[in-house]
């Protein structure tokens, strides 16, 4: 199942199921598990890569971080299972050799998606042609991250939220929000895909009525958590509330109040 022509690092453990293509490099410290296909001409080193993932050619995996401050210590990349990393992906190592870069379950990267040193992206997430996520970045379950999106080091990006083509991302986005824009702006819920997670219309309500308070309702922001908190919310609505809170770069915000409509 390894093409005669691809590179195996000695240290290198690969699973007798695991495909390996020409030209492929499997550097030191890697790991393949079972089930995983590895195209021709990709390249990985310093990985724990899990079962059934499906990593196409020219894909590079553990490449050294690109941090000025990285001072060539050992340090790992995992990936989980069941995930797709298409053409020319790259995701490199962390600078920390105690906290590795990590890619969750069932993840798809399409083509030339970017995942920095020390990124953390959970499960189910989408990261669409050309998309960039700085270094530290955050990435919570289910969300989609739409085509040439640029996140900036240190963000966090909440569950189930959807960030539209093209947006220069460099706040948090809260879980089960919309955003949009060059500099972008909260344009409200993620109906859709709350819908398909199997939120009840009763919890879309709740959250959308804590989304309103927060952004819309005009008041301080502090005012409208407490407010909210107190009155037992739902846990997805405190969900939302803890993401907020422990926010260190602040929150997007939608562009205007006004913006946000009854049928959202």
């Amino acid at each position: 199942m390894i093409h005669p022509t691809a590179l195996i690092d000695p240290s290198a453990k690969i699973h007798p199921s695991a495909e390996i293509g020409a030209y492929a490099v499997i550097g030191p410290g890697t790991e393949i598990r079972q089930g995983t296909t590895v195209g021709h001409h990709a390249w990985i080193e310093f990985s724990n890569i899990g079962p059934n993932n499906k990593i196409f050619p020219y894909a590079v995996i553990g490449a050294p971080p690109q941090d000025m401050r990285y001072d060539f210590k050992p340090t790992n990349v995992i990936v989980g299972e069941n995930c797709t990393i298409r053409e020319f992906s790259t995701i490199h190592r962390a600078t920390n050799p105690d906290v590795p870069t990590k890619i969750g379950d069932n993840c798809y990267l399409m083509a030339s998606a970017h995942v920095a040193h020390d990124c953390k992206v959970a499960n189910r997430v989408i990261l669409a042609n050309g998309s960039l996520l700085g270094g530290h970045v955050e990435v919570q379950d289910g969300t989609i991250i739409s085509g040439l999106v640029a996140v900036h080091q240190f963000v966090r990006i909440g569950r189930l939220a959807m960030i539209g083509g093209g947006a220069m991302v460099s706040q948090d986005i809260p879980p089960f929000c919309q955003a949009q824009g060059d500099r972008v702006k909260l344009i409200g819920l993620n109906i859709v895909g709350l819908k398909r997670n199997h939120f009840s219309s009763d919890v879309i309500s709740e959250i959308k009525s804590a989304y309103k308070s927060i952004f819309v309702s005009g008041l301080p922001m502090q005012e409208a958590l407490d407010q909210i908190a107190a009155s037992e919310p739902c846990p997805a609505v405190m969900e939302l509330l803890d993401f907020i809170s422990k926010s260190k770069r602040g929150v997007c915000h939608p562009r205007y109040k006004e913006t946000f409509s009854e049928d959202e």
